[in-house]
């Protein structure tokens, strides 16, 4: 006896695709009627038909016509240029000043050196060698030459050696 396999065919699935269902209709407002006396038959005025209006007719195109229509907009082109240079100069008139950023010069209180900015201060020193013992520490990182923040480092290793000095004392 042989067992024969009976195979079955399961019967396709059919997708279901979701549509969007739309919004409802909005309701719409009724006005009330509005209560109107009831008219009296009277003979309506009569009144001549209305002509219909003609379409105009575009004017011809001429030299003249042309070169009026370009000066008539290179005119309004100016116009515009003319109030965008008004506008930035009342915008400039009414910005306030740029604030100084009072750039500070700074004073090594050992040397009595002046140097012109903070960090012109960190990199003189660390040229100089000045700063040989806090590089070997590692105080200023694997590369002291990038380190945009070295004076605020050296500041707080060397508390009391800087003072800010204004650019008007120096001059004095």
């Amino acid at each position: 006896m042989s067992v024969k396999k009976t195979t079955e065919k399961k019967p396709a699935v059919k997708k279901r695709v979701f549509k969007p269902t739309p919004p409802p209709p909005e309701p719409k407002e009724e006005k009330p009627k509005e209560a109107k006396p009831p008219e009296q038959p009277s003979e309506p005025p009569l009144k001549a038909p209305e002509p219909t209006p003609q379409p105009e007719k575009p004017k011809p195109l001429t030299l003249a016509y042309l070169s009026q229509e370009l000066q008539s907009l290179k005119h309004l082109v100016d116009d515009h240029a003319n109030l965008m240079i008004q506008l930035q100069e009342i915008l400039i008139r009414k910005r306030k000043p740029v604030a100084s950023n009072g750039k500070v010069q700074i004073k090594d209180k050992q040397t009595g050196t002046v140097y012109r900015s903070k960090n012109n201060a960190y990199q003189s020193l660390l040229k100089s060698g000045a700063l040989k013992d806090l590089v070997d520490k590692g105080v200023f990182g694997p590369d002291p030459q990038k380190n945009t923040f070295g004076w605020y480092t050296l500041v707080r290793e060397w508390l009391d050696r800087f003072e800010e000095v204004k650019p008007e004392e120096t001059k004095k």
